[in-house]
């Protein structure tokens, strides 16, 4: 009996581990699996004003309301690229999302992982130099990425200790916000900011990344009407953008008349059980918000794949969030489970 329980044993062991390197194999393959998600956010309203062409909104799950519609402006959201000069997958492919016309930019940090990936990213992000662009930036586009124990991902506050940061070298963020800027992008480190595309009119409020407490919200109006006084057309948007989505910038943004934020920082999760999903957010935000679009504050439907969304009039004061899910990870934990990394193009149409 003993040596048949011996054996037994060591037959489960042998299939843990199989399983085990079967796993983190996938891991390492889903991270070059990149997707593109496709979204968007229908907003009520008639107004034609500027001679705006309308167009037929071909949503990702097929939304054709039978009608023409308004103007429509398609925004390409990337996020937490961790990008490292020898990935050329991940270079090629984000160079190829220019042939998608997208109208706006929006970088939510966390750009690259070594200062030689610096060169990589700017030449990747060249094609898409003319496009209007914002950007804040995330931990790591400021400091090296350092090794974790895995477990402080589960603890109550997962930002970086103090005097944890002074030990770290920096990355080439300054260059890299330069570069950005030289291009026309706005930095909303802590700032707003304002761009006219092609008949919308867009404000801006940014942060620099909360994560590590670099958050000072910018001072300026907050309500969602004009200098007169005059209630805003549907093609006036605010937008709010800021590396990690924590619940007190989220509410910030909202109370100052954002109607869409864009965040990243989440990876999605990253390790995620299939059919239930992420595990850990690395930030205040619940596992089921660790990535897709929803409204804050909830309770909301999140739409964490492709998926539209109708903007009801009597919402009362909320914005849609859209958190990315990201392109990348952290040179020291290159792998993904039921997470795929992701870029996503979000249209706002005005229906």
């Amino acid at each position: 009996m003993a040596g048949i329980l011996a054996r037994a044993g060591r037959a489960g062991l042998a299939t843990g581990i199989g399983a085990g390197v079967a796993a983190a194999a996938w891991g390492v393959t889903e991270t070059r699996l990149f997707a593109l998600r496709r979204r968007a956010i229908l907003i009520g309203g008639t107004d034609q004003e500027g001679g705006q062409p309308e167009r037929r909104c071909d949503d990702p799950r097929g939304y054709r309301p039978g009608r023409q519609i308004g103007p429509s402006m398609r925004v390409l959201h990337l996020s937490d690229l961790h990008l490292t000069a020898r990935q050329h997958r991940k270079i090629d492919w984000i160079a190829n999302l220019a042939d998608h016309d997208p109208d706006l930019v929006v970088c939510t940090g966390d750009m690259i992982a070594q200062p030689e990936a610096l060169a990589p990213l700017l030449s990747a992000l060249s094609p898409l130099a003319r496009t209007p662009g914002v950007f804040v930036f995330g931990s790591n586009d400021y400091y090296y990425p350092k090794l974790k124990n895995p477990f402080r991902y589960f603890a109550r506050d997962t930002a970086p200790r103090a005097g944890e940061l002074e030990e770290r070298p920096q990355l080439p963020w300054r260059e890299m916000a330069a570069a950005f800027e030289q291009a026309g992008w706005l930095n909303l480190s802590n700032a707003r900011g304002s761009l006219r595309i092609d008949g919308w009119n867009l404000d801006f409020v940014g942060v620099d990344d909360p994560h590590l407490g670099y958050d000072r919200f910018p001072e300026g109006r907050g309500d969602c009407a004009d200098e007169t006084g005059a209630a805003r057309k549907a093609t006036d948007v605010r937008i709010g953008v800021a590396h990690a989505p924590y619940a007190r910038v989220l509410d910030a943004m909202v109370d100052d008349g954002c109607s869409i934020v864009f965040a990243g920082h989440t990876h999605g999760g990253q390790v995620c059980l299939p059919g239930k999903g992420a595990l850990v957010t690395n930030c205040d935000m619940p596992v089921e918000l660790a990535a897709g679009l929803f409204e804050w504050p909830g309770p909301s439907e999140v739409i964490r794949y492709d998926g539209f969304a109708p903007t009801l009039p009597d919402r009362g004061r909320r914005a849609w969030v859209n958190i990315s899910a990201g392109l990348g990870t952290s040179p020291l934990a290159p792998v993904r489970v039921a997470c795929r990394p992701e870029a996503v193009l979000l249209d706002l149409v005005v229906i």
